[in-house]
This record gives C-alpha cells, structure tokens and sequence, in this order.
C-alpha cells in the first residue's frame, strides 16, 4: 500500500475480475457491450426489443470487440416505470440462452433477486446491479453463484434520481458507500476477487457531479475493486455538446478515454468499436508504452 497525495492508503489493485469460474485479465480494460432488451431505454429504446434483432445486435458487438455483453431488460432512464420479474425474465433469459455458446461472458443488468437467479441458470457470468444487492433476497441470489459483480452508486432510484440531487461532497459520499457495499458484499461471503465497482455516472447526479468524479476517478482506487464506468450517451453529453442521443459517439468514446486515464478498467458502451480503439489508446498512453511491448 502506498499513501495518496491526499492522505488516504491506495489498495493493491486486483489483477483479474472473477467471473462464473473465469479469470479475466485487467491488466487491459475490458468493454462490456450495451444490449437493452426494452422498449423504452433512453438510448436505443425499442431498437432491440425484438429478440432477433437483439441476438443480432449482440453477435455483431462481439465481433467488433466487445469482452463482455451486457443484457438490460429494465430500463433505467431517469423517470422509467418499474418492471415485474416476470416480465424482465421473459426479456432476457431467451437471449442469454441464445448467446451462451458464445465465447465472450455475459452480463445482466437487474436488481431483482428473482432476475438474478433465472438469468445465472441460463448462463450469465456478471450480474450488474445498480442498487448494490440492496434489494431483500439479491446477495442471496448471487452469494454461492461465483458470478462477477458490479455494484453501484445511485442516489434515489430510476423514477426520481435525477429529482434536484444533492451531495455535499460527491467524491466522499460515492466512495463511502461502495466501500460499505464492497464491506457488505465481503462479510457475506463473496470473494473480493468478484466485485466491480461503478460511481453511477447520471444515476442521481448533476453535471458537475458527473464532472467532478471523472475527475477524480483515482479516489476509487483505495476500495481495491475494479473500477467500471457506464459514460455512453449519456445525457452529460448533452449539456456538453448539444447533441441529440444518436450523435453522441465522439463525446462518449472521449469520456471513456477520459475515465481509462484516470483509473477505469471496465467500460460500458453502445458504440463499441469506437469504444475499443478509444481505450486502447488511452491505456497505452496511461502505461507509457503498446500492449505487445514495443
């Protein structure tokens, strides 16, 4: 452990992120691409709710590069209505049972324990929870799975988050509380080995908050947990360019350069190909050096 310029103690970083039996190496950062298997996700809505066009989708991120697919059967734009399990599970067990023999892992996005199980059965590897296993019944769900994590940080909840959010100290209060969700997650048996971390770039943030932990992203360094970012279209690119959702590839690979610069080994993203190159670059740049030694 080494002391930071601002007194905390920097954690030894994990080398690998443990997922479903699988090692996957960190020393690149690793892009999970977005499938949204809704019909009303702020990005792409509708655009996949039909399962071919999603399992098509899917394959075509894979051979632009993606390391990871990321399934959504919920929306989680500011404002979304909730969804039932059932209705969730019917969305994204078909296209993970579609997309097992793939050779990339395969992620869902939910917070429902009943989600969680139904999509570990049909072979997802990662569950991705924007609430943290805070939902009763989720780390249940996923504690004997040996599936990877990500947990994180939203203030309120889909419907309100973004409902005059306010932080007196947003890097301090994103940190405390992954670092109790990380706590929480440890005591409950979960290998430490398992767990991402993400600040939840929009999720009940401002865009100065939004700013301000980009900026800052090496303060997440002390949880000892990879650290992962969702930054894609999102509407900080709005209020940045003044672009409609659609035209926002260039400000979306721009930020996750941005946040592989200051720490992020796991990107979430629409545009992967773009996606890829972007943080390649960046992380070479980060290291000093290309990933093949020369």
């Amino acid at each position: 452990m080494q002391p930071m310029p601002n007194g905390e103690v920097a954690i030894q970083q994990q080398p690998t992120w443990s997922v479903a039996g699988r090692e996957l190496a960190l020393d690149r950062v690793l892009v999970m691409g977005i499938v949204n298997v809704t019909p009303d996700s702020f990005a792409d809505g509708g655009r996949y709710f039909n399962h071919a066009d999603a399992l098509a989708h899917a394959r075509q991120l894979i051979d632009e590069g993606a390391d990871v697919i990321d399934i959504g059967g919920e929306s989680t734009r500011p404002g979304a209505d909730d969804v039932s399990p059932d209705e969730e599970i019917r969305r994204v067990v078909p296209l993970l049972e579609a997309l097992a023999p793939s050779a990339v892992p395969l992620s869902v996005d939910t917070s429902k324990p009943e989600v969680m199980r139904a999509a570990l059965a049909a072979g997802a590897a990662i569950i991705n929870d924007v609430r943290a296993l805070q939902q009763p019944g989720a780390v249940e769900a996923v504690a004997d799975s040996g599936c990877g994590l990500v947990l994180m940080h939203m203030q309120g909840t889909p419907r309100t988050m973004q409902q005059a959010p306010y932080y007196r100290d947003v890097i301090d209060e994103v940190v405390q509380f992954l670092a109790e969700r990380v706590r929480y997650a440890r005591a409950q048996g979960i290998d430490a080995r398992r767990i991402a971390v993400d600040p939840g770039f929009g999720f009940g943030k401002r865009l100065a908050d939004n700013l301000a932990l980009l900026k800052h992203l090496a303060r997440f360094e002390r949880l000892g947990a990879a650290l992962a970012v969702g930054l894609s279209r999102k509407s900080m690119l709005a209020r940045l360019t003044g672009r409609d959702v659609d035209d926002r590839t260039a400000g979306s690979v721009a930020l996750a350069a941005i946040a592989v610069l200051n720490g992020a080994r796991i990107v979430r993203a629409h545009d992967v190909a773009a996606t890829v190159d972007a943080v390649r670059v960046a992380a070479a740049a980060a290291q000093g050096e290309a990933f093949d030694g020369t």
